[in-house]
C-alpha cells in the first residue's frame, strides 16, 4: 500500500472554470508586505460551489441539512475509484456494478478527467450521472458520490433530478474532483468540506492514498 496522498482538487484561482450564473473567484489584497503593512491578507469572494466542493442537502432540498450538518464520517474512509467510458451521461451497462457493496463510496471517473476540464473554461459537454445511475447509487445507499466535473447532473439537462435522487436519499454529492492519472481500484479518501453555517456547499481538499482492496 502506498504512503502517497494524491490531492485531487482543483486549485482555486482568478478565471477558473464557474458554473454559469455563479460566482467568480476575486482575490484582492488588503494587507501588503510590499505596501508597508506588518503581514500579507486577502480578500477572497467567490461563490459556496466553487472548484472541488461537497453539496449540502439543503442544495436542492428544502429544509434539509446545511453541510455544516454533514457527517465527518461521510467523508474519510476507503473509496473506489470507477473509470467509465461513457462520453454523456453514465448508464448502468458502463460499469461493473456486481463490484460495488452496499454503503461503499464511489468516485466516478470519466472523459471530463482525461480531457483534463478543470484547466479549461466552462465547457456544456461534460459527462455526468444519468437518472437510473443516481436512483442505483440511492438502493446501494452509498453515504457520498464523487465526480470529476461541476455537477453530478448536466448542463441544461438531468441537472435538477439526479440532484434531487442522490440529496434526496441523503446522499452527499462530491463534485469538482480532479482524476487525471487516477487508476481504478481501492483507495484512501478524505475530503472535508469547510464547517459554513447551513451552507448548501462547502468548499473541499480531497485527498486520496492506493490502498488493498476493500473486503
Amino acid at each position: 500500500m502506498s504512503n502517497d496522498w494524491i490531492d485531487i482538487s482543483i486549485p482555486v484561482r482568478p478565471g477558473m472554470a464557474i458554473w454559469p450564473g455563479n460566482p467568480g473567484v476575486q482575490l484582492e489584497r488588503s494587507q501588503c508586505l510590499h505596501d508597508g503593512d506588518v503581514c500579507n491578507v486577502s480578500r477572497l469572494e467567490l461563490g459556496t460551489h466553487t472548484g472541488t466542493h461537497v453539496d449540502g442537502i439543503n442544495h436542492f432540498i428544502k429544509g434539509g441539512r446545511g453541510i455544516d450538518a454533514a457527517p465527518l464520517e461521510t467523508f474519510i474512509g476507503p473509496a473506489r475509484v470507477v473509470e467509465v467510458s461513457s462520453t454523456k451521461e453514465i448508464r448502468l451497462r458502463d460499469f461493473d456494478q456486481s463490484v460495488i457493496k452496499s454503503g461503499q463510496r464511489i468516485l466516478f471517473k470519466t472523459a471530463n478527467s482525461r480531457r483534463e476540464l478543470h484547466r479549461r473554461p466552462f465547457q456544456e459537454d461534460f459527462v455526468c450521472l444519468s437518472k437510473e445511475v443516481a436512483a442505483w447509487l440511492a438502493e446501494m445507499k452509498v453515504p457520498c458520490v464523487g465526480v470529476d466535473y461541476l455537477s453530478v447532473g448536466g448542463f441544461e439537462g438531468n441537472v435538477v433530478e439526479v440532484h434531487h435522487i442522490l440529496l434526496g436519499h441523503g446522499i452527499f454529492a462530491v463534485e469538482g474532483l480532479v482524476l487525471t492519472g487516477i487508476d481504478p481500484g481501492w483507495y484512501d479518501f478524505i475530503c472535508l468540506p469547510i464547517r459554513l453555517v447551513d451552507g448548501d456547499a462547502g468548499l473541499a481538499r480531497a485527498v486520496i492514498r492506493k490502498r488493498e482492496a476493500v473486503s
